[in-house]
């Protein structure tokens, strides 16, 4: 139950552990700011670990992704050249072996029962929680306190967690991404067009205002 059917919304396919996904949401919140009128987002979540993802969920990190540590040398520097354009607090050291599946599963809970305004909360707030203060937002405890700080029940935690059909759902919308094109995240989508990375507001402007 969202409100994103009252207004403008764009969409945006993003996976928390992504950290150009931390810094899209920025350069967008920059942009919402800027505009008239509201710009919702609509969600779209995205597993950036799929390729090393076991039938049970787990994650096989012995499995070769192609990213090797200069791959990620080059991204953190990457990291912090936005970090330093858009002036945020980001904690560069948080651990690559991080699983949002959790976190995106009960984030989707919150969005399909709760308004559009609580959801944003909780949304930010897992952001918060990873980026900032480096927790380990695949910890139920943690995202309990991270629920129960957004206004939320905790509760809904276990609820989501324990729920196998909304896993399937959030499951199907991994799916749906790729067959719709998405490879990378963050994305942005209005009306047919598409824009890919942590870009910056005059280039989201672009693709809402020309599209």
């Amino acid at each position: 139950m969202t409100d994103a059917d009252t207004g403008e919304t764009v969409t945006v396919y993003s996976d928390y552990v992504c950290p150009f996904c931390y810094l899209g949401r920025e350069s967008l919140r920059r942009y919402q700011d800027e505009r008239e009128t509201d710009l919702e987002i609509e969600w779209h979540p995205f597993d950036l670990r799929a390729g090393q993802r076991n039938a049970d969920d787990s994650i096989d990190h012995s499995v070769d992704d192609g990213k090797d540590d200069d791959y990620y040398e080059q991204a953190k520097e990457n990291v912090r050249r936005l970090q330093e354009k858009y002036d945020v607090e980001m904690d560069l050291d948080v651990a690559r072996d991080i699983d949002s599946l959790p976190a995106q599963i009960v984030s989707y809970h919150i969005k399909e029962t709760h308004d559009y305004e609580t959801w944003l909360a909780f949304d930010e707030a897992l952001f918060a929680a990873l980026w900032q203060d480096g927790r380990d937002i695949g910890d139920r405890d943690v995202l309990r306190d991270v629920a129960e700080d957004a206004g939320v029940d905790p509760d809904v935690v276990e609820t989501a967690l324990a729920d196998d059909r909304l896993r399937a759902e959030v499951h199907d919308l991994f799916d749906r991404a790729r067959r719709e094109g998405v490879t990378g995240v963050p994305t942005f989508a209005y009306e047919g067009y598409a824009a890919r990375g942590a870009v910056p507001p005059e280039q989201l402007e672009r693709l809402v205002e020309g599209a």
